[in-house]
């Protein structure tokens, strides 16, 4: 008896602090948004956002990363690379198993999502979601989903001026609403 109760304990206390995490992510991406878009604003660079699907020995994995667009003055063009400051703030971040994402933007409903194993040498990165120094940012939203069975887990949005909502399972909180948020 003993035994069942501390296995039915830890089964709980791991799916919970999965769930956690997982809203932790899906916060920390909408809070990351929003900073990017200051930080455009106040810089005079724009910042993307690149969500990336991985497939390695069947099994799906997503992640997700920033960009910063520049100007090469030795090559005389612009392109994408990783942020020159707030590594931190901009690292990269895997989902956990079992989670995918589905982003949407406004002018394509259904975006593809592009591997790095899938980019030739002289493709460029472009990121699927601008956040320009003009203090607009590209219309959209994410869905978080349990690979499994589809379940929506967390839908995040913005809009034009990168104003982002959380919603969990899709829905807005009545805590949230009456909050303004």
């Amino acid at each position: 008896v003993i035994v069942l109760v501390t296995t039915m304990v830890n089964l709980t206390v791991s799916s919970g602090g999965q769930d956690i995490q997982l809203e932790s992510m899906v916060r920390n991406l909408a809070d990351v948004g929003s900073y990017a878009l200051d930080e455009a604003q106040m810089t005079g660079v724009d910042y993307g956002f690149l969500i990336e699907e991985e497939s390695a020995a069947g099994e799906t994995s997503y992640s997700y990363r920033w960009l910063e667009r520049y100007f090469d003055t030795q090559q005389n063009i612009e392109e994408w690379r990783e942020p020159a400051s707030g590594k931190e703030v901009f690292a990269r971040q895997q989902l956990p198993p079992g989670v995918a994402l589905e982003l949407e933007l406004e002018d394509a409903p259904e975006v593809e999502l592009s591997p790095d194993d899938k980019l030739d040498e002289e493709e460029k990165i472009t990121p699927q979601v601008v956040f320009y120094a003009s203090g607009e940012a590209t219309v959209g939203a994410i869905n978080v989903r349990q690979l499994s069975d589809g379940e929506l887990l967390w839908r995040i949005q913005w809009d034009l001026f990168g104003r982002f909502d959380v919603l969990r399972r899709g829905e807005a909180d009545e805590e949230d609403e009456y909050l303004g948020s």
